[in-house]
């Protein structure tokens, strides 16, 4: 992957934007899915006419002099993302906007900014940024990409400092160790190059729970006390224990094999596929995923009307319908699926608690393109999105992010403002807080967006009984070379 990116971007002459002298922009006071199928790709310069208009202030505390915006040369400012979430966060949060829409917000200074989203699914998010990255130094003002969001699944291949598609932020003029120092630094680690640079930010960090039916739960339980129920989960021993009440009373655990995949995955000794190399080297800990999947789901612990995750099949056993207790969520699967998919079943039925083992899943990165035309622009958003105290604090009261701020997600795991009506009335925040300290991130490759979604996708036929271990594995291998053809070889634990 790395091969093949520097490839396409060095068809023209990617060089670094050193910017001196810029102002700092707002920091915090103290001191990134999956993807949807929405596709607005625009690339006209006209606003919205659509667009509504609403107070974005976002009033933290400024450790330096404003940014110059007026410095910029581009009218309009190119963010390239996989889903509507930096663009709707953005929206909420940054102060220059006047008008917020879907496919372009205006600015204060007549600027406009262009909503570039393609799906992730099947790499296409990746193709068409790869496509527009390679054209960068030699398109035209308010044509280059300016900010563009990129997955912790194939982060290190955007922030590689071979590759140089996106700016260090201190040549950008943030400095990590003042403008992020409140940054959760599991989050910093992954968003910097192998020389220790920083080349993105997050406005999120991911720790994940079990959020469960309160009404499964005391009918099975007796309780939907999280404290409680959280005995029955900590654990995989205990949750096996649990399962088998579940199991009695008529219930499943959990929808599918797939939603304990990431308990697994951030425990990798080794990355999918080392730096330089071509070998996927298939982990210990994905083979025991597989092999306690195949039990669980002999057991009866899963819903076997779910084939896996991102189908009508898991949406639905999100629904009020459905005999499945629990899902593995941090807390964008509660706000963006979990959420939608109860449709109108009762608010308040829901509740998180314990997840068997501490873990992260996902996380959404924004890095600024080197080449933009707008890097005053570029610095000011990336601040007032990641670095604000103010604007992380809204986020997480509107959206219910766990927010990339360690003081900030302290105050909210103690603050009763932080309820969710949709939970019950609890303070999620006092499940997720504690999780974050714990996470310890497996070594990460460019190459683990396809990894991860193939291995599943090529293990469940094993797991339904449909084919054998070997089949599985030759299915994997051959799907891993069509998707990254300069692959050469799958190495298995032995």
């Amino acid at each position: 992957m790395k091969k093949k990116l520097i490839s396409v971007l060095l068809s023209t002459t990617m060089i670094a934007t050193i910017l001196g002298g810029c102002g700092g922009g707002s920091n915090n006071n103290s001191s990134s899915t999956p993807a949807d199928n929405t596709s607005t790709e625009s690339n006209a310069p006209a606003a919205d006419s659509n667009a509504s208009t609403g107070d974005n202030a976002a009033t933290g505390d400024s450790a330096a002099a404003a940014t110059d915006l007026s410095s910029d040369a581009g009218q309009v400012i190119n963010i390239y993302s996989f889903n509507t979430e930096v663009r709707d966060r953005i929206n909420a949060v940054y102060p220059e906007i006047t008008e917020a829409g879907e496919s372009q917000s205006k600015l204060k200074d007549g600027r406009v900014i262009n909503w570039v989203i393609n799906p992730n699914q099947d790499g296409v998010y990746q193709d068409k940024l790869d496509e527009a990255l390679a054209g960068q130094m030699s398109a035209a003002d308010d044509e280059k990409v300016d900010i563009f969001a990129a997955e912790l699944d194939y982060i290190t291949k955007y922030t590689d400092a071979d590759i140089d598609a996106a700016m260090k932020l201190t040549d950008l003029g943030i400095d990590p160790n003042t403008d992020l120092a409140d940054q959760f630094d599991f989050t910093k680690t992954v968003a910097s190059d192998q020389n220790g640079d920083m080349r993105a930010t997050s406005w999120q960090a991911c720790p994940g729970v079990l959020v469960y039916r309160r009404d499964i739960a005391k009918e099975v339980f007796g309780t939907d006390d999280p404290a409680e129920i959280g005995k029955k989960t900590s654990s995989w021993d205990e949750l096996k224990k649990t399962a088998e009440e579940l199991k009695a009373a008529g219930y499943y655990t959990l929808a599918c094999y797939d939603d304990t995949f990431r308990l697994y995955s951030n425990s990798m000794a080794q990355p999918w596929v080392a730096a330089t190399d071509t070998v996927v080297k298939v982990d210990q800990q994905i083979m025991d995923w597989v092999n306690d999947s195949m039990e669980w789901y002999q057991a009866g612990y899963f819903d076997p009307a779910v084939s896996g995750q991102w189908n009508s099949d898991w949406y639905t056993a999100m629904s009020p319908d459905s005999k499945v207790f629990s899902f593995l969520f941090p807390a964008w699967g509660i706000d963006t699926q979990l959420v939608p998919n109860w449709g109108d079943g009762a608010e308040g039925s829901w509740a998180v608690t314990n997840a068997p083992a501490a873990y992260n899943w996902g996380g959404t990165f924004v890095l600024a393109a080197t080449g933009t035309d707008n890097p005053a622009y570029a610095r000011d958003i990336l601040l007032c999105l990641t670095a604000n105290a103010d604007s992380l604090t809204k986020i997480s009261q509107e959206y219910a992010d766990f927010t990339n701020a360690k003081s900030v997600m302290q105050n909210a795991a103690t603050d009763a403002a932080f309820a969710s009506d949709f939970l019950g009335g609890q303070n999620p925040y006092e499940y997720f807080t504690p999780g974050a300290d714990n996470i310890k991130m497996a070594p990460l490759s460019s190459y683990d967006q396809g990894c991860v979604e193939l291995i599943q996708n090529s293990f469940h036929d094993y797991l339904k009984g449909q084919v054998d271990l070997d089949t599985a594995k030759a299915n994997f291998e051959t799907a891993i070379k069509e998707r990254y053809p300069e692959i050469t070889e799958v190495q298995w634990p032995e």
